[in-house]
Parts: C-alpha cells; sequence; structure tokens
C-alpha cells in the first residue's frame, strides 16, 4: 500500500513537472518527462509493484536468489580454472600430440611432402584509389 503511494506520488510531482516545462515551451522535453512520470503509475496499476513487494519480503525467494548466484559463481569459477589448467599445461582443447604420426594428424592419403595453400594475392587498388580521391 505504501508503495503504491510512493509511485503515484512521484508520477504526480513528475507531472507537475512536465507541465511547468510544457509551460515554458519547452513541448520535446516536457513530453519525454510526461513518458518518465508515467512509468509508476503504470507498473502501479500493472500489478507489478505489489508483485515486487510480495517477493522482497519472503524470504524462500531469497534462498533461491542466493542459490542462483551461487550456482553461477561456480560456474564461472570451474571455467575459469579449466582455462588456466588448459593454458598452463600449454595444449588446447582437442590438440593434437606432437609426435603424432601422419594420419593422426589428417594427411593419411595426400602423400608425405602435400604442399601447404599460398594465400590469395592481397589487391588493395581498390582502396588506395578511395584514399587518393579524399587527399589521404
Amino acid at each position: 500500500m505504501l508503495a503504491e503511494t510512493i509511485c503515484s506520488a512521484v508520477s504526480a510531482a513528475g507531472l507537475g513537472i512536465a507541465a511547468v516545462t510544457a509551460y515554458r515551451r519547452r513541448f520535446l522535453k516536457a513530453a519525454r518527462i510526461t513518458a518518465y512520470a508515467l512509468v509508476p503509475l503504470g507498473l502501479v496499476l500493472t500489478g507489478v509493484v505489489e508483485w515486487l513487494s510480495g517477493i522482497v519480503f519472503q524470504p524462500a525467494v531469497w534462498i533461491g536468489f542466493a542459490l542462483l548466484a551461487l550456482s553461477w559463481v561456480l560456474l564461472a569459477t570451474t571455467r575459469a580454472v579449466e582455462r588456466r589448467g588448459a593454458a598452463a599445461s600449454g595444449k588446447a582443447p582437442g590438440a593434437v600430440a606432437p609426435g603424432a604420426s601422419a594420419p593422426a594428424l589428417g594427411g593419411g592419403a595426400a602423400g608425405p611432402a602435400a604442399k601447404p595453400r599460398s594465400a590469395p594475392a592481397e589487391d588493395f587498388s581498390d582502396i588506395e584509389a578511395i584514399l587518393k580521391k579524399h587527399g589521404i
């Protein structure tokens, strides 16, 4: 009951400020203040304020939030430890051992001297033209 009264008073004060702002012919700012002033009243009328006040005063809800926070901390900690362990050992997940044979590396039928692919030549002529056009 107290929360609804406070929200209504905040909305009334905001609407008063919006009226004064509109009187000074700052209509865009007045419309923005009116929009913000109507939010608390809308929350009261939809029942969100009553629902939130019911949640705040129930200990079971706080225990639930604490358990969610604990689970998030545990997940974040285990991921950080897992990454640090993989980085410290020098092995990334799914990495291949240094002394592995060619079939284990996936080069089975490619032959002993497979040629690496060369990267395509980069052509920056269009970028250079744009820069010259702008005098850069």
